[in-house]
C-alpha cells in the first residue's frame, strides 16, 4: 500500500479519550483551531508535527492547564472541560512534561514515593518501578538531579505510572537526549505502554512511529492527517512535508 492510500484505522468502540473541535488560546493567540482526535484503551497514539503547531497545547488542553474556549474533551465519557487540573489528574490522567519535573534534591526512591496516591502501597510501587526500570533500582538512593537525562526521563515516566494513571500524556521524551539514551527511553515507554494507554508528543519521527499504534499530524493548530503507524515510513513525503521548516 502506498503512503497516499493509507487509511485511518481508529479502533471501533467508545474511545478512552475524545477531543472534539477544540479551540485553545494563549491570550489573543489562537493556537488550537479545532483539534479532533481519539485515543482508545491500550493504544499508543503519537502527535507529530513541527514545533509550535499545537502539540503540547493539545496535551495542556486535555489537562485543563490551557482550558479550551470551544470544543469538548471527554475521558471515559465524562466531560473534562471546566474541571480543575487536579480533578483531571484524579480521574487517572497522568502527565510526563517535556522538562521532566523530577525533584532534583530528592532521591529516586523519594521521588517515586511522592507520586504514590494517598493510601497506595508504596513498597509495591517501588518494587514495580525497579522491576520495570532496573537502572532506577541501581540508583534508588541517588538524588534525581545526579541522574543522566535518560534516567531522569525514566523516573518521570515511572512517577506517572505509580500514580495509578490509566492514560499517560508524554511530551517530547527524547528531547535533548543522546541517541543511545533515546533507545533506553524508548524501551521504558514500551514497558510503560503495557500498563497504561499513552498519548505521545514526539518530534523524532522514527521514534514516534516505532512506539505508536496510530498517529495524528498537527499543523497550524489542527489535525491534517492520521493513520496507522505501521503503514507509513519515517521518510514518507506524506509526513515529512509537515515536519520540514
Amino acid at each position: 500500500m502506498s503512503d497516499d492510500t493509507v487509511e485511518d484505522t481508529t479502533p471501533d468502540g467508545d474511545p478512552l479519550l475524545s477531543v472534539d473541535g477544540v479551540h485553545s488560546y494563549y491570550g489573543d493567540s489562537h493556537v488550537l483551531e479545532g483539534v479532533d482526535l481519539e485515543v482508545h484503551e491500550g493504544e499508543v497514539v503519537a502527535l507529530i508535527g513541527r514545533n509550535g503547531v499545537g502539540k503540547t497545547t493539545t496535551l495542556r488542553s486535555i489537562l485543563q492547564l490551557t482550558p479550551p474556549r470551544e470544543g469538548s474533551i471527554t475521558y471515559r465519557g465524562e466531560e473534562l472541560v471546566g474541571l480543575e487540573t487536579h480533578e483531571v489528574a484524579e480521574r487517572g490522567v497522568g502527565w510526563v512534561p517535556e522538562d521532566r519535573r523530577v525533584f532534583s534534591q530528592l532521591t529516586v526512591a523519594e521521588n517515586v514515593r511522592a507520586a504514590v496516591p494517598d493510601g497506595g502501597d508504596v513498597e509495591e510501587a517501588l518494587d514495580r518501578v525497579y522491576e520495570r526500570f532496573p537502572d532506577l533500582g541501581d540508583r534508588q538512593n541517588a538524588n534525581a538531579g545526579d541522574l543522566s537525562g535518560g534516567q531522569q526521563q525514566m523516573l518521570a515516566v515511572a512517577r506517572g505510572l505509580v500514580g495509578d494513571n490509566d492514560l499517560l500524556l508524554v511530551d517530547e521524551p527524547s528531547e535533548g537526549l543522546a541517541p543511545m539514551i533515546v533507545e533506553a527511553v524508548a524501551e521504558a515507554l514500551t514497558d510503560a505502554a503495557e500498563e497504561a494507554t499513552v498519548l505521545l508528543v514526539e518530534q523524532n519521527l522514527p521514534l514516534a512511529l516505532d512506539l505508536a499504534d496510530r498517529f495524528y499530524v498537527v499543523d497550524h493548530g489542527t489535525v491534517v492527517d492520521s493513520g496507522d503507524a505501521d503503514a507509513v515510513s519515517a521518510d514518507s513525503d506524506r509526513l515529512r512535508r509537515y515536519l520540514s521548516a
